[in-house]
């Protein structure tokens, strides 16, 4: 009787412990690591959560940034302590990084092995324009040129990860976890472009379209809007920057074969960017075009399948804000980001499937 006893205390025993065990697998943190953890970064992230568009209870985001870099991080950290975000931390990295070393090992390199092997999931940033002479190009003096620290560190992290053109013989640190998600978000889409030995248009309207005053722009299609002309040439009126035009899905391509769209459907995405994709880096494939075909909207490597540039904001706090009214032309009516996307199906669905996947993946490389 007392040997049953004992087995029946043992049973329970290992019935708790493997409960207990389970707890703590079922609390693993996913970590996600984010370039540029900017205030803005911070409330988009936020507003994602919020709306359930990335439902990731255990959710622990990793600011990284080059110390040298112009935007003050101070004022972001600060907000994520004023606000209780004990899900976002920062880390600062201060390692001797150049232009010239970009895209080879450096003393930057162990930082990013190190994110690699402590991350589930990659996201670079929106923001200014990188510097043409990383890609082998003069300046256009239309080019604007604000933080090149920004783009030394971000250029190199991206080299390192996915490998590129400029050096055929670099192993990337992806080929140690193949189905890390990494997403970039216009300047991202970029910048994974150019770190993987691209190159971009340095201004659409003039390079593209032949234009040089916003007059002539106001009488193109504003489908070919990648930003807001009425923005420069009516600052006093409350008009937004960014501007929505639709998509073209390739047929066969990630938006098609992954998340599930057709090629008939055209979702309307927020644009705001003047510079544009030209020659891929090494491994991309372009998935989306914009309505008149001249601009490439997305890419999606072909070796690293969970690797995607979009060049548009499916990020954007102001696009979850229901209450935000803004007008996109003088005579408009203000409106909604929110109301414009409902109003034009499959526009919402599209942007909730891109965080649904991303997060998604990133839930199931945390098991890998």
């Amino acid at each position: 009787m007392k040997k049953n006893k004992s087995l029946i205390v043992l049973i329970l025993i290992f019935v708790f412990l493997a409960g207990l065990s389970d707890g703590i697998a079922a609390a693993k943190p996913i970590r996600l690591t984010v370039f540029y953890p900017s205030i803005g970064t911070i409330k988009n992230l936020q507003a994602l959560r919020e709306k359930g568009f990335i439902e990731i209870p255990q959710l622990q985001v990793v600011g990284v940034y080059h110390t040298k870099e112009l935007t003050n991080y101070e004022e972001a950290i600060k907000y994520a302590r004023a606000n209780n975000l004990n899900w976002f931390s920062f880390h600062p990295v201060s390692a001797e990084l150049s232009e010239q070393d970009i895209f080879h090992q450096n003393a930057c390199t162990p930082e990013f092995v190190e994110i690699i092997n402590n991350s589930d999931g990659i996201i670079f940033f929106g923001g200014p324009d990188i510097p043409p002479s990383t890609f082998k190009e003069k300046t256009n003096l239309l080019t604007v040129i604000e933080d090149p620290y920004r783009h030394y560190f971000e250029l190199s992290a991206i080299f390192h990860f996915l490998g590129g053109y400029q050096d055929p013989n670099f192993k990337p640190l992806l080929n140690s976890k193949p189905e890390l998600p990494i997403l970039g978000i216009c300047l991202g889409a970029q910048s994974l472009n150019v770190g993987t030995g691209g190159t971009l248009i340095q201004d659409i309207w003039s390079e593209v379209y032949g234009l040089n005053q916003l007059e002539d722009i106001l009488t193109l299609d504003p489908e070919c809007w990648h930003n807001n002309p009425y923005r420069k040439l009516r600052p006093d009126l409350n008009i937004s920057s960014y501007y929505f035009h639709r998509l073209n899905l390739l047929p066969g391509a990630f938006f098609v074969q992954v998340l599930g769209f057709s090629e008939k459907d055209h979702p309307w995405i927020l644009s705001s960017h003047h510079q544009a994709l030209d020659k891929l880096g090494q491994g991309f494939k372009v998935v989306a075009l914009s309505s008149d075909g001249k601009i490439i909207e997305a890419i999606h490597h072909t070796k690293f399948v969970n690797v995607l540039g979009i060049q548009f904001h499916p990020e954007s706090y102001r696009l979850w804000d229901e209450n935000l009214k803004i007008g996109l032309k003088p005579d408009d009516k203000p409106d909604s980001y929110w109301n414009i996307l409902k109003n034009n199906p499959p526009s919402l669905k599209f942007h909730q499937k891109i965080w649904q996947w991303f997060a998604r993946m990133m839930e199931k490389n945390s098991h890998l």
